[in-house]
């Protein structure tokens, strides 16, 4: 029995000696357990959300991995908690044990010589020669007291040991909890990012004939200005009104490039800025020196045209700038041209595959001074020495085409817009001849915004994605989905999208759009931006296309 008592004791001083000044911390509160209980249980809800939606969204599961990584620092300062309780307790034992001997001296001393001590029954209060055996009232209300207090402490330290142990079950519970999120997170998060890794392939398997739709509003436009400057289109701008809101329009900054070397329009607004042809021919070719030395090519070969001189015929029937260009602006295209012949080698072809070339016997322009004044500069090393009309106001080459030399004065002081390209900034709705399959703007109503958007949720699904095309078919071949049958697909696929309440874009420094982010019935979707120019090449009516990596979403009645 006395052994028990003693157990009792030690368990007891672990959490309350106040008479032996012993200062033991709070254990972990039940709040804190709930707390973290909540957490977990948003977190699962979370999960299930994501789970149920077609594809979680990296931004979501970023957040998701922030709350896992705090709960999971939690779950450590409470499993440190407890630990410190349990060492607490180990530390506590010796200290109760010396306190015991000295306490037993104490009371063998105070009794009567020959009295056998019964701890037991003295904690009970049942000693019945108990008050008779005590040497003074003094020493009986001294023992009581301390006796009590430890006896309250003792019941007080059961209840505290069994409030431990279903918090260590607690916690056990929270980190496997914890766990199964941080698997279901890794997971989800590779196949976010597989998924965008997959698209090309994913692109790859579409039919020929969706290809062909891609090639098609992808490009099929000259590259380069050509002899004459085009005319703007206003229907083509964002001031355009087409008469109905809501409405949805896709901009694309400059037109179907390859964005390598000049820019055209871009070397126009340098030289109305003050640049000579040196400091533009820089600003495109960096890593390139001008030789000014070069020598006479000689000759070059033509097809269709035979071998003729290299100055004097050649180049000085090349039409890739206006005339009415700026000079210095002229003497870079000239410098550009020579190289880009040169280091083509063998046969040039006379068209937009290559230069465009036309036979100029007697003409005296701008041009030909231009040719003659930079007569032996070539550009050696760095980049090819490819040009085209308008880049949006970035090169693969060059970075931000601005006056500031970054995005930080994109668009106001992109050198294109400042030299008035009709590209810089254009809705596409027209094919290379001009014609525009019933259309006459770029402009959506929500009905197409929504059905671009539902296109994408039967892609994501692989539901029938062959039927994804143009509804238009007099302008393009197949059996594209009706955009009733799309929604109807989409709805089966996790929810059509029936409204759209705004749409965002986000620009990356590489000078492409990031992402495009709709808010919908269904709630936020966000595609990067290179699946939102496949899925709207791929589905948007007649020929309305994106032609640039680097776009925007224009709005009206939002």
């Amino acid at each position: 029995m006395r052994k028990n008592l003693i157990s009792i004791f030690l368990i007891a001083l672990v959490v309350f000696a106040p008479i032996y000044s012993f200062y033991i911390p709070p254990l972990v509160s039940a709040d804190e357990v709930e707390d973290l209980q909540k957490q977990i249980n948003e977190l699962n809800k979370a999960r299930e959300q994501s789970v149920a939606a077609t594809k979680p969204l990296e931004g979501q599961l970023d957040a998701l991995k922030r709350q896992l990584a705090q709960i999971q620092i939690n779950l450590q300062n409470l499993s440190l908690k407890i630990n410190q309780k349990e060492k607490d307790l180990d530390l506590r034992k010796e200290k109760l044990a010396q306190l015991l001997a000295i306490f037993n001296q104490r009371v063998n001393r105070d009794y009567k010589s020959g009295f056998m001590l019964d701890t037991f029954s003295i904690l009970l209060g049942k000693s019945s020669h108990f008050s008779e055996k005590l040497y003074g009232l003094a020493t009986i209300n001294e023992n009581h007291k301390v006796i009590n207090a430890i006896s309250d402490d003792a019941i007080d330290l059961i209840n505290q040991k069994e409030k431990l142990q279903k918090d260590k079950l607690s916690l056990a519970s929270l980190q496997s909890q914890v766990d199964k999120n941080a698997a279901f997170l890794g997971g989800e998060i590779g196949k976010a990012k597989a998924y965008q890794q997959d698209l090309s392939s994913k692109i790859a398997e579409l039919s020929a004939r969706q290809q062909a739709i891609l090639a098609a509003k992808s490009g099929t436009f000259t590259t380069s200005v050509g002899e004459v400057p085009l005319a703007d289109d206003p229907n083509a701008s964002p001031n355009f009104d087409p008469g109905f809101r809501p409405a949805y329009a896709a901009f694309s900054f400059g037109a179907y490039t390859h964005r390598n070397g000049m820019s055209q329009y871009g070397a126009k607004g340098r030289a109305e800025q003050g640049q000579n042809a040196e400091s533009i021919l820089s600003a495109y070719y960096p890593g390139s020196s001008l030789n000014k030395s070069y020598g006479e090519p000689g000759s070059i070969n033509v097809s269709g045209y035979g071998s003729m001189s290299f100055e004097d015929s050649y180049l000085i029937g090349i039409y890739e700038m206006p005339a009415s260009f700026p000079m210095e602006a002229l003497k870079a295209q000239a410098v550009a041209a020579r190289t880009y012949a040169i280091r083509s080698g063998g046969t040039i072809c006379p068209d937009e595959g290559c230069q465009v070339y036309k036979p100029a016997p007697g003409r005296n322009d701008n041009w030909v001074n231009a040719v003659h004044d930079t007569r032996g500069w070539v550009l050696e090393g760095g980049p090819n020495a490819q040009y085209s009309s308008t880049t949006g106001g970035f090169g693969n080459n060059s970075g931000w085409d601005t006056k500031c030399g970054s995005r930080d004065c994109w668009t106001g002081d992109a050198y294109e817009k400042l030299a008035g390209s009709p590209w810089f900034y254009k809705g596409w709705y027209k094919d290379r001849s001009g014609a525009a399959c019933g259309r006459s703007h770029p402009w959506l109503n929500s009905d197409e915004m929504s059905d671009i958007l539902n296109a994408w949720i039967v892609y994501q699904a692989n539901d029938s994605r062959d039927r994804i095309s143009p509804i238009d078919t007099s302008c393009w071949p197949g059996n594209p989905f009706s955009m009733g049958e799309m929604r109807d697909h989409a709805s089966s696929d996790g929810g059509a999208v029936s409204s759209i309440s705004s749409v965002s874009v986000v620009y990356s420094n590489d000078g492409s759009t990031s992402s495009v982010s709709f808010s919908t019935n269904r709630g936020t979707i966000s595609l990067s931006g290179g699946d939102f120019k496949t899925i709207f090449n791929l589905r948007a009516p007649g020929y309305i296309s994106l032609k640039s990596p680097l776009f925007n979403m224009e709005t009206k009645g939002l």
